[in-house]
């Protein structure tokens, strides 16, 4: 499963997205004061697929939300040995740019490219003490015992501590495959990709429904949001809110009345999939449709995997076919007698939107 983490300074509407979004209502206090829900992927394709084979069951993708309760004291440092943020494929960080004077601000001024600036120097600061102590670990072992991959992994994180002691996030480095595999153990924060979610002012609504690059130019995170593996989606918790409170129906014309196609809920969950480069490949029948996560460009015996390990240890063909042939020809086999579902072999890139049978030996 693909999990998020959700960070933010105090008064930034974290939480209340974080509860709308995974439906958590309350969040039980405990151990580093967490909360953990899961988000449905929205996707349209899927709600097609269901309607035309009326399954017993419809399974869409998902997205595992981790938030922290109460703000901690020591900042990102605090959430290095959080699992559910050491863990996290991407962090989401919601910064305030609504202007309201009953809900006061850390910095008593509202000032998202600031509050963006001083969260990643956080993440900064608390990948550095992570860096600097395992380099004295290393030190020390490589005087019992030298190995040219503890050499290796020595240079690697000598070159994290320059870029972080730089002030760049891990994110920004151009890593070969082999040590993004070295670095990964570590879980540093700022390495992993950054969506922004700007929590506009119900007056700015008309921003959340215009293109992203205006809300960013608007709050001043254009600069920010040109570095590597860093996105950003805009909403309004306030009218979020309001909308969580309405029938289907009555959402969706409440939505047209503003100008938007779909909330901002929805938005911030497919953008936070989008940003970790992650598509969804279909399997249907009358049992089931289901959406099955995958990172772009998997070859099919790995998409095979995430259904069950013995369907890719037994992988023979994948019978695969478009979603936009399958609806457009209503059926499977009006997709065979049109010569439509392709049989690929285990090498085969699995593209977004793939309907796909497998065969496979017991």
């Amino acid at each position: 499963m693909l999990r998020a983490a959700l960070i933010g300074l105090p008064s930034t509407g974290k939480t209340t997205l974080f509860q709308l979004m995974t439906s958590v209502k309350e969040t039980a206090r405990g151990k580093a004061d967490t909360a953990v829900g899961i988000s449905k992927v929205p996707d349209a394709r899927l709600d097609r697929l269901a309607a035309m084979f009326n399954p017993r069951k419809r399974v869409p993708a998902t997205v595992e939300f981790t938030d922290i309760v109460a703000p901690t004291k020591t900042g990102a440092q605090g959430l290095v040995d959080v699992a559910g943020y050491k863990n996290a494929d991407a962090l989401v960080h919601v910064v305030r740019a609504f202007r309201d004077p009953a809900v006061s601000h850390p910095s008593g001024s509202i000032g998202p490219a600031r509050d963006a600036e001083a969260m990643e120097a956080e993440l900064i600061l608390a990948d550095l003490g992570v860096a600097e102590r395992r380099l004295e670990r290393i030190d020390k072992d490589l005087k019992k015992n030298r190995s040219a991959e503890l050499e290796k992994e020595q240079a690697l994180i000598v070159r994290c501590k320059e870029a972080l002691e730089d002030g760049r996030p891990l994110r920004a480095l151009d890593l070969a495959p082999d040590d993004i595999k070295r670095l990964r153990g570590f879980q540093f924060l700022s390495a992993k990709p950054l969506l922004l979610v700007i929590n506009l002012d119900e007056a700015d609504i008309g921003l959340a429904a215009a293109s992203i690059d205006r809300a960013a130019g608007d709050t001043g995170l254009t600069a920010f949001l040109e570095r590597a593996a860093t996105g950003a989606v805009a909403v309004c918790a306030k009218i979020e809110l309001e909308i969580a409170q309405l029938d289907p129906a009555d959402a969706i014309a409440f939505l047209a009345d503003l100008g938007l196609k779909e909330s901002g809920l929805d938005r911030v969950i497919r953008s936070t999939y989008d940003l970790l480069g992650y598509i969804s490949f279909f399997t249907v029948g009358e049992d089931e449709c289901r959406a099955w996560s995958i990172p772009r460009h998997s070859p099919a015996q790995l998409a095979a995997g995430e259904i069950h390990s013995d369907i890719a240890r037994g992988f023979i063909r994948a019978e695969v076919v478009t979603y936009d042939a399958l609806v457009a020809r209503g059926s499977m086999a009006a997709c065979r007698e049109h010569g439509e579902v392709r049989l690929e072999g285990k090498d085969y890139s699995v593209a977004d939107g793939d309907i796909i049978n497998f065969r496979f030996a017991t």
